[in-house]
């Protein structure tokens, strides 16, 4: 049962899918090149280190796939599982894990999300989108005293390499 409410949540939370040229056998994608991956997960460990936060920032690429791991000098030893499922939730799931973590609260229909295994709905994974509002990769930020100030860091991340991207 709890399969079903798992694929279900999953549904409802997909971004919708639109149409697409269905010409051709083959499908086009973009992702980050390791040099921006690694440029981005910089400046998030940089952010958090100036705000005085030991973490963890990896980054994935937009099938979920480690790309870049950083951590600062005195970070957790979980600040690696975490940061990596924080950002493989936001590209697996397509949103931030912040807003993952409100839609599936105990008693939501979505709830059942929080029993899969790599899923962490726990702030601190976000998408990386690309000018065009494609997903190119993900980042996952963990060891600040918060998820909210892992956020921060992530978005500052993204902040750093957002011209880059933004076509």
């Amino acid at each position: 049962m709890r399969h079903l409410i798992a694929a279900a949540a999953t549904l409802c939370l997909a971004a919708p899918a639109f149409a697409q040229d269905d010409e051709g056998p083959f499908v086009d994608f973009q992702t980050l090149k390791p040099e921006v991956a690694l440029e981005m997960a910089q400046a998030a460990l940089q952010s958090c280190r100036e705000a005085g936060y030991q973490v963890g920032v990896t980054v994935v690429n937009r099938f979920g796939q480690p790309q870049v791991f950083l951590s600062d000098r005195y970070a957790g030893v979980h600040s690696y599982e975490t940061s990596r499922r924080k950002a493989w939730t936001a590209v697996s799931f397509r949103t931030s894990t912040t807003e993952l973590a409100e839609a599936t609260k105990a008693g939501t229909i979505s709830s059942g999300i929080r029993d899969l295994t790599e899923a962490l709905p726990l702030g601190g994974g976000l998408l990386v989108n690309a000018g065009d509002g494609s997903i190119v990769a993900g980042i996952g930020v963990s060891g600040a005293p918060s998820p909210e100030l892992d956020d921060e860091c992530a978005e500052d991340g993204i902040a750093a390499i957002e011209m880059q991207i933004a076509f």
